[in-house]
């Protein structure tokens, strides 16, 4: 598959400045609080791995891993922990989500935007609820501001879509998060339902 599909390319310049970044931290790390280290590991580092994470949807575990030993080295470098250390527990209570939820996250967040008129309308064209599709009219599915998932032909393309990756990750989010009358309380909602995925 070429690279602009798996988005190798832009996986590898992104992990590449993040760890240079580190090494620039690394060596004032004595000179910094803990908060002050923090706030600068997520205004450096961290904001790389979320810029337009949503297009990550569906990458491949290897290229997760990559990302996600970023945010291990990141962790570890706030509790000046070993490279051997469990990240787990420095990653709980630092309460960062993991790659794979953190671009779950942006997704999710995309598809409210959408679905409440603030989001690109290119993409909020793309999406259509269950409830108003005359075939889900009586499904059960269709009462929780649930979306249609369309029908894709390969798996490494198709389901990597924006309205299917975004419905799949929308529906499967609880009713009570989908119906968050906010983009604020939905976001809260939304991060405590990945946090528990991630660590619990």
């Amino acid at each position: 598959m070429p690279t602009y599909v798996t988005l190798t390319t832009h996986i590898t310049a992104t992990v590449r400045t993040c760890f240079a970044v580190l090494r620039q931290i690394r060596s004032v790390r004595r000179s910094l609080t803990r908060d002050a280290l923090v706030t600068l590991l997520r205004s450096l580092v961290i904001s790389k791995l979320d810029y337009c994470c949503s297009v990550l949807a569906g990458v491949s575990g290897t290229q997760l891993r990559r990302l996600q030993s970023v945010l291990n080295a990141a962790a570890r470098l706030v509790f000046s922990a070993r490279r051997s250390d469990h990240v787990t527990p420095l990653l709980r209570e630092l309460h960062w989500l993991r790659v794979a939820e953190r671009i779950q996250f942006r997704l999710c967040t995309l598809v409210y935007r959408c679905l409440h008129g603030t989001g690109p309308a290119y993409l909020a064209d793309l999406l259509h609820l269950a409830a108003d599709v005359d075939t889900h009219r009586r499904l059960r599915s269709a009462d929780g501001l649930t979306l249609v998932v369309p029908a894709t032909r390969r798996s490494t393309l198709g389901d990597r879509a924006f309205p299917v990756a975004g419905a799949r990750a929308w529906n499967a989010l609880p009713s009570s998060t989908r119906n968050a009358q906010s983009l604020n309380v939905f976001c809260r909602e939304l991060k405590t339902v990945l946090f528990k995925k991630s660590f619990l």
